[in-house]
């Protein structure tokens, strides 16, 4: 009876012992399963901080870039706005004329002799298709060269007036186009060109009238008081901008100071048509 006894205490203890045993057992695996979670959670939070972080500092830098091209921009509007401010108050279109007259051109025939101004820095130039009418050679005086250069014709379109004709060479200054469409009665404006013989001259005035028709019964030109004499045919008319908003055309004989000029507008749709026609892939 009492080996019994001692055999069931025994079994007893082993029981408790093994409970013990699984428990500790238990106990460790939760605590390292505790252990991995936190760790789990704790890197979760890190990365998730980090990508935050990363974020912050990319949408902070693309606002200091929006923030710095806006100020740019700002920069530009406001040079702009100063320099058509200047021209508005104090009819000083000095600064204009130095920035455009490097693009403007004298262009000579062996029979007549105009104006042009040049479109591209490879050497496109645009004047008055009644220039170059008779003649048996085209050449061009650039404001900057000592000599005169032959150029090449490109083509021409009589009913708007309009020849392209092209000197060699890379780097020209050249001059940009206006929308005319945007442009009021009233508004000054210049006109250059290379009138009897006296080369790049300069003639100061306002809009007149706008949508004039010419000869070819188009509503198409700009009428302006600037004078306008023999040889200023195929010129710009330069905006408070400095940019070319007409190609001075013609005048009225007998009248005093009425010009027209051709708007932009139907210049760069004529333009880019003689492109087109001579299969060239430049445009304005």
């Amino acid at each position: 009876m009492k080996k019994k006894h001692i055999v069931t205490g025994v079994t007893i203890f082993l029981i408790i012992k093994v409970i013990l045993i699984i428990s500790v057992i238990y106990l460790a695996i939760t605590i390292v399963t505790l252990k991995n979670d936190l760790n789990n959670n704790l890197q979760q939070t890190k990365d998730d901080l980090q990508k935050q972080i990363l974020d912050n500092k990319a949408q902070t830098h693309e606002q200091i870039q929006e923030l710095s091209n806006n100020l740019l921009a700002t920069k530009s509007d406001i040079s702009t706005q100063l320099n058509e401010i200047k021209a508005e108050a104090g009819s000083d279109f000095s600064a204009i004329i130095a920035g455009v007259i490097p693009g403007v051109v004298s262009v000579g025939t062996d029979i007549a002799q105009g104006s042009g101004f040049i479109i591209s820095s490879d050497g496109y130039i645009i004047t008055n298709a009644h220039v170059l009418s008779g003649g048996h050679y085209v050449k061009v005086l650039t404001y900057e060269a000592d000599s005169w250069k032959s150029a090449e014709l490109i083509g021409y379109d009589n009913t708007m007036d309009v020849a392209v004709i092209k000197i060699s060479g890379n780097g020209h200054n050249y001059l940009n186009f206006d929308d005319s469409d945007s442009l009021v009665i009233g508004e000054k404006v210049i006109a250059l060109g290379n009138p009897l013989g006296l080369s790049f001259s300069v003639t100061e005035g306002i809009i007149s009238g706008l949508k004039r028709e010419g000869s070819n019964n188009l509503p198409a030109y700009i009428q302006i008081d600037a004078p306008l004499n023999r040889g200023n045919s195929g010129g710009p008319l330069i905006s408070k901008k400095g940019k070319v908003i007409g190609i001075n055309n013609f005048k009225i004989q007998g009248g005093e100071n009425i010009g027209f000029a051709l708007e932009s507008n139907y210049a760069v749709e004529t333009i880019n048509k003689i492109f087109k026609e001579q299969n060239l892939t430049v445009s304005v």
